[in-house]
């Protein structure tokens, strides 16, 4: 891809010389066919005898040379729009792959620094442990915080494997009949038990709200959106799971106060790799599959999913799902 710009001119300086050649040609056709009448004309007032019937015959010849102009026109007039037609899809094939190319590149810088940050700060505190003379609750607390970062890295590893799994078609979704309110509550004391302890999350639930759902999917639609939600909250975080039925259905959301989302930006947040274009979300950690996968797990649970604006800012994911 580096020598894109390089590649665009040379397509644009081809496909323009085949566009004024092709137009030239026309030209020269339709000047042809005007010759061929007018030599026709001539032979015809050399030949004829009749006044009446020569008067005829060249009206037909000016008619046939009329419709053939315009036979040569439309049929040059619509090739000439087919050709425009596959140059235009041919440039946005190459834009696209040159999108995905950088979402890419982005993806793999993004990763590589994702793993090696919890290795890095699980290392450290292993060190620490090793070199030190702790007190027994310092090294309870430096053995919490590497259990955490080790968390945290089979949580992006179980992200990539799954994204590979759903793009090739290997992971099969077997749902079934489970409370959500307990499910969603075991999952957060599990991966979230010191955001809960300082009021950084809390939850807010419904009893007896059942769904169909994949036991071992689910979990990351829920860990992906909350992961989202503290990521992008730079200032106060303050998220809020709250499960309530609506309807024949039940819906999940997950709100915060960060930075939001652009209207522009709400129409791709869903696709793979794509990251949020303002400074904060720049600025955060992230792969740009988290909502990718939340979208494609929703959507195989014939679910629904939702950005809405928070008040008085922040962003709302709302998911409806089929109640059971």
């Amino acid at each position: 891809m580096k020598n894109s710009p390089r590649s665009i001119w040379i397509l644009g300086i081809l496909f323009s010389y085949i566009i004024l050649q092709f137009l030239w040609w026309e030209v020269l056709l339709v000047k042809q066919n005007g010759k061929i009448i007018n030599e026709k004309q001539k032979l015809l007032e050399l030949s004829s005898t009749n006044a009446q019937q020569l008067r005829q015959d060249i009206a037909e010849l000016h008619h046939r040379k009329n419709m053939q102009t315009v036979m040569i026109v439309g049929e040059g007039t619509v090739f000439l729009l087919l050709l425009l037609f596959g140059i235009y899809k041919i440039k946005q094939a190459h834009d696209k792959e040159l999108l995905l190319n950088k979402q890419q590149n982005n993806f793999f810088l993004s990763i590589t620094h994702e793993l090696k940050t919890p290795i890095a700060a699980t290392k450290l505190q292993l060190q620490t442990l090793q070199k030190q003379k702790l007190s027994e609750q310092q090294q309870q607390e430096l053995i919490h915080n590497a259990l955490l970062e080790t968390e945290r890295l089979n949580m992006l590893i179980d992200n990539v494997l799954l994204v590979s799994r759903l793009d090739t078609g290997e992971f099969i979704f077997k749902r079934e009949k489970t409370e959500l309110g307990p499910f969603v509550q075991t999952l957060l004391k599990r991966y979230y038990k010191q955001e809960l302890a300082n009021g950084q999350l809390r939850m807010e639930s419904q009893d007896g709200l059942y769904s169909e759902i994949d036991v071992h999917a689910f979990p990351s639609v829920i860990t992906n959106l909350i992961d989202n939600a503290l990521k992008y909250s730079p200032g106060i975080k303050e998220v809020v799971l709250r499960l309530h039925s609506a309807e024949q259905a039940l819906q999940i959301s997950v709100s915060d106060l960060g930075c939001g989302i652009s209207e522009q930006d709400k129409q791709r947040v869903f696709e793979r790799f794509f990251r949020a274009g303002n400074e904060e979300t720049r600025s955060s950690k992230g792969t740009g599959l988290g909502l990718y996968i939340v979208h494609y797990i929703v959507k195989q649970h014939q679910g629904e999913i939702k950005i809405r604006n928070n008040s008085p800012k922040g962003s709302i994911f709302e998911i409806t799902l089929h109640a059971a």
